[in-house]
């Protein structure tokens, strides 16, 4: 488990995109169960008030339906009902802590592993490079 950098989003591949989104929902659902995702990579996600959590999945979701991917109601609704009176924070202001220029840079080499082994294409590689250097 793993929550990209909130400064990479735009840049994510489909795969990692969509991987996200199933991963949100799982630590919602750990969360609603066990009051913790339970995984070293995401546990800091209840280091902050869950609407930190709610906003940056409303941002993976508003990617994915910007680029035309389906998101099921019933996941969005699993991640929304941890806090119903929730609100939107700035993608800006989400996990100030952790989400860090050096968490980008962590962000930024494991999808460059994943590139350099084949699971991400030249294009999608191009278009994170980018992204990460106008950080």
């Amino acid at each position: 488990m793993r929550l990209w950098s909130k400064q990479l989003i735009s840049a994510l591949p489909r795969e990692q995109l969509v991987a996200q989104w199933r991963e949100l929902s799982a630590c919602a659902g750990n969360i609603k169960v066990k009051g913790t995702p339970n995984h070293i990579l995401v546990n800091k996600i209840m280091d902050y008030p869950l609407d930190h959590f709610i906003s940056y999945a409303y941002y993976i979701r508003q990617e994915m339906t910007k680029r035309g991917y389906k998101t099921m109601d019933s996941l969005w609704n699993k991640i929304v009902g941890l806090k119903p009176d929730w609100e939107l924070m700035s993608v800006d202001d989400i996990y100030p802590k952790w989400m860090t220029p050096e968490y980008a840079t962590i962000c930024y080499w494991n999808l460059k592993e994943k590139y350099l082994c084949g699971g991400i294409s030249e294009e999608d590689w191009c278009r994170i490079r980018m992204y990460y250097c106008l950080l």
